[in-house]
């Protein structure tokens, strides 16, 4: 079994993909996270990156988008697969994960569940077989401590309507309605956005026509179900070549 590093191994999904890793029986190599912070993870004291790198067979980063860029390149001088399932990502930092795919094998994610990806292939395949007369609603609702809207998982959702569409989403998507809108204009894909109390993640994706509604959806009962599909994916990618990669190619979809 591979030895997993977590980078950003002291916030509750650190911790969780730690659990994760021992129910699989892979092993733990440890963790890191902000320079400033003690702790330990699985038993084990957090190190510097770098150390951590070196000690690995492959990364799991969910620390910020701050930290990427450094996490990529510790990634490839210590010539390991990572897995990327940070949320809150631009434009900028996907550039640099194409960059570091040329030279090792990346995996990123916006949602790790291994449920909500196989919503996303359905939507895609949804909205490429319904006209453009279908429309499109992305609803979300997560706990009242998540700063990012609409949710990475949400776009991920959103981009899977638009490209069985064929269309771009930056050019479909409504992120907001206030006061009088108008109709809504035909081909546009809509995000509703909810936060509070503890909701780990609902997302539902709504495809609405003249006298019916298609719904598809997904429900995380747990943050557990993101620690195990990252260390699936973690797992998966060990030993791959140099390539950006998807949870649709752990669970063979493309």
């Amino acid at each position: 079994m591979a030895r997993i590093g977590i980078l950003g191994a002291g916030g509750r999904m650190g911790q969780a993909i730690a659990r994760a890793v021992a129910e699989t029986g892979a092993t733990l190599a440890g963790g890191t996270d902000r320079p400033a912070l003690v702790g330990e993870v699985g038993g084990i004291p957090f190190t510097d990156a770098a150390t951590l790198a070196a000690g690995s067979d492959v990364l799991i980063d969910f620390s910020t988008p701050a930290a990427l860029a450094g996490h990529l390149d510790i990634a490839a001088a210590a010539g390991i697969p990572i897995v990327i399932g940070t949320t809150g990502l631009g434009a900028d930092d996907h550039a640099r994960i194409d960059a570091a795919a040329q030279v090792g094998a990346v995996l990123q994610a916006a949602n790790m569940s291994l449920g909500v990806n196989l919503l996303a292939h359905l939507v895609r395949e949804t909205a490429r077989r319904l006209g453009s007369d279908w429309d499109i609603e992305i609803v979300e609702m997560h706990h009242r401590h998540k700063v990012d809207a609409p949710s990475g998982t949400a776009l991920l959702l959103g981009e899977a309507a638009a490209d069985g569409r064929g269309v771009a989403l930056a050019d479909a998507s409504v992120r907001s309605r206030d006061g009088i809108t108008g109709a809504r204009p035909e081909g546009t894909i809509g995000f509703a956005t909810l936060r509070g109390g503890s909701v780990a993640g609902d997302h539902q994706v709504i495809f609405a026509a003249e006298g019916e509604r298609l719904e598809l959806g997904h429900r995380a009962e747990s943050r557990a179900i993101f620690a195990t599909g990252a260390v699936k994916a973690a797992l998966w990618l060990a030993g791959r070549p140099a390539g950006r990669y998807a949870i649709t190619d752990v669970l063979g979809l493309r």
